[in-house]
């Protein structure tokens, strides 16, 4: 009988390695999967350096995009009758903002410190799905707790600037 034992304490032992292996890979695939998406922006927010930086006045929103007049600030931008910015709750018709143009279009993203945490919005939600998957996947509630917390605080300081 002691080989039964052991065997069924082997079975628990693989059992409990495997969840560990899986909810840890869903984990970091969430975590990686935030940061992909809120590099999109965030690069062209972050390095600014050789990058065309302005002000958009804007003019009128559509569904989901805004036009205004592009007005240059770094060394060789040049000025822009139109340039789109993404809609969104932070973007209203009649106000300018700081800007930098993303390579080789019209799109331009906001700039600063707003322009910063915003584009890390994605990497915050992602933080706090992960922190879910970390508490009741991994057991791991300190952790947990910990992303859950980064993501809150990045979601409310975005909140709160833009």
């Amino acid at each position: 009988m002691p080989s039964a034992v052991v065997s069924s304490q082997g079975a628990v032992v693989a059992l409990r390695f495997g969840r560990f292996a899986a909810m840890g890979t869903v984990a970091m695939l969430i975590l990686i999967a935030g940061v992909w998406a809120s590099w999109g922006s965030a690069q062209h927010v972050m390095l600014t350096k050789g990058r065309e930086r302005g002000t958009i006045e804007v003019a009128r929103c559509g569904a989901d995009t805004c036009r205004g007049r592009y007005t240059p600030v770094s060394v060789g931008s040049q000025p822009r009758r139109s340039v789109v910015i993404e809609k969104n709750v932070a973007v209203r018709a009649g106000e300018t903002y700081t800007v930098v143009v993303k390579p080789g279009s019209d799109a331009v993203v906001r700039s600063g410190p707003a322009g910063v945490l915003y584009a890390w919005v994605p990497f915050g939600g992602a933080l706090l799905l992960a922190s879910v998957v970390v508490a009741g996947g991994l057991r791991r509630t300190r952790g947990a707790w910990v992303l859950a917390g980064a993501g809150f605080a990045l979601l409310t300081a975005a909140f709160v600037t833009v």
